[in-house]
This record gives structure tokens, sequence and C-alpha cells, in this order.
């Protein structure tokens, strides 16, 4: 578990790094705040300064990486270090797959990466949603996920974003865990017909793991649910953010219409284990 002044130096870094840089790090603070273990964060210190940092975040048997360099402290192998320790850790903790994540924006990130022997898997846009009046709605309901859900909510991960079994038993067992989140589920006609996640933090929403059932698909549900939350949420004084693969030019276009705007872009890179 990080303490509190390591992840204040965290936050230091990173700051500073995106500044520099004119680029915003995916660090997934939800959890670095709730680590249960030390194996997964990896920090260099100089003079009592941290100067590179870098994370293992566990998606069922994927495991995904974010790190950062003090922009006056890069090119000394710092980085390249960490990434060492990181390999060795998710080979000892039995990761089947590793992805480095880094701004798309960045140069110097992509030539580090293409070095390393990554190659480029896909991309996700982060997006926020641009202020705008929204309509009421009808027609459906949103209630707060209860125990007997987890087979669906398994169930919706695995069609939805074509998970495995077993790496969607292991991210809905980690979401429970999660203080700052609240799953709801999605009911239509009395129907439960999908689910949503949303966490709350530092004056923001996170729109997470949204599915629908597929023959429930095309009904223009989705959009409705995404009206319900951004209402809420807006009236609540949050501003409303969700990623999504650039790919997937359906739920693109479904966020996009609602308000949607893509502000920056992460690149996932496959690396060796």
């Amino acid at each position: 578990m990080l303490t509190t002044q390591q992840l204040q130096d965290i936050k230091l870094l990173q700051k500073e790094c995106e500044a520099f840089d004119q680029v915003e790090l995916k660090l997934n603070w939800e959890m670095l705040r709730d680590r249960g273990n030390n194996q997964m964060d990896f920090l260099h210190y100089e003079s009592n300064k941290l100067v590179a940092f870098l994370a293992l975040y566990p998606f069922g048997s994927t495991v995904e990486v974010c790190g950062m360099v003090k922009p006056d402290e890069r090119r000394k192998g710092y980085f390249r270090h960490l990434l060492m320790q990181g390999v060795a850790a998710a080979r000892h903790l039995g990761y089947n797959k590793m992805l480095l994540n880094a701004p798309a924006g960045s140069d110097s990130a992509k030539a580090f990466l293409q070095k390393s022997g990554a190659e480029y898997a896909l991309s996700e846009h982060q997006m926020v949603w641009q202020i705008r009046r929204v309509e009421e709605v009808e027609g459906i309901m949103l209630r707060p996920a209860l125990p007997s859900d987890f087979d669906l909510r398994v169930h919706l991960s695995v069609t939805a974003f074509g998970l495995d079994e077993v790496d969607a038993l292991t991210m809905e067992s980690h979401v429970n865990s999660c203080l700052d989140s609240e799953i709801f589920m999605i009911v239509v006609d009395e129907k439960t017909v999908g689910k949503i996640r949303i966490s709350q933090e530092d004056g923001q929403a996170w729109i997470y793991g949204f599915s629908i059932l597929p023959e429930h698909q095309g009904k223009g549900i989705g959009r409705k649910v995404l009206r319900r939350v951004i209402k809420e949420q807006a009236a609540a004084g949050y501003s409303i953010h969700l990623e999504v693969q650039t790919q997937n030019d359906h739920a693109l276009g479904l966020y996009q219409s609602v308000g949607f705007q893509a502000v920056h872009t992460q690149d996932y890179y496959t690396h060796p284990l």
C-alpha cells in the first residue's frame, strides 16, 4: 500500500510531467489509493525527491502499465530500470498480457516504447461532456446493484467487452471493493438489461463499464441512460468523463450524440512478458 507521502509525491510528479509535456497521464488514481499490496508500484528517488514512477494496473489476466520520469532526470535509465522490475513482477504474479499506456501526443514515449520491443495495439479517447441542455428521460430506471446481480454483471462484461469469463469475474470482483464508485443496474419494463458504474473524485464523475444486453441494444436505451446520468451528475456539480476505444464507431457516435467530445487520446502497446 502506498503511503500518504508517496501518493503526494506521485501527484506532484504527475503535474510536473503533464505541464512539461502538455499531455494527460492515465494513472488510475482510484486504484493507486486502494492498493492491497506493495507489488504493483515502483518508485525511484534521488536526494529524497521522486524522479521516476511506474505502476501496474490489473484487469483480469492483463496488466496495464503507466509511468513517468521527471523532465530534467530523463535519459538516465531510470524508467527502463523500473520497467524491468514491473515486467518481472507481472511474470511473478501470473499475468498473461502487458499493455503499456502512453499519451498519443508524447513522441518521447513512443520512441521509448518502440525501442523496448513494444508493439502498438489500440487507442482510447478520453471524452468530456460539453455543457448543454439535457432533455428529461422516461422509460428507464437506474437502481443500485445487488449481490444477486453479480452473475449478470459478469455476463454483460463478457458480451459487451469481449472478455473471457475468468477475466470478467476478476474485474467485477475488484469493482465491488472500489469505495468511491457506485454500480447501477439498468431496468426497462421491469427487466434488468444493463449496467453502468459511476466514480466521483475531485469534482469529476467518470463513467465505466457501461453495457446493454445485445438483445436490448438498438432501442435507444443507451442514449436515455447517458442523458439520465449526465443530468444527475451535472446537477450535482460534476464534470462528466468517460473513455472509449477509437475504433468503436458505434459507442463513439453514441457518446458524441449526447454531447461528449474527445479531449485526449491514450495509445496502448503490447509488451512481451
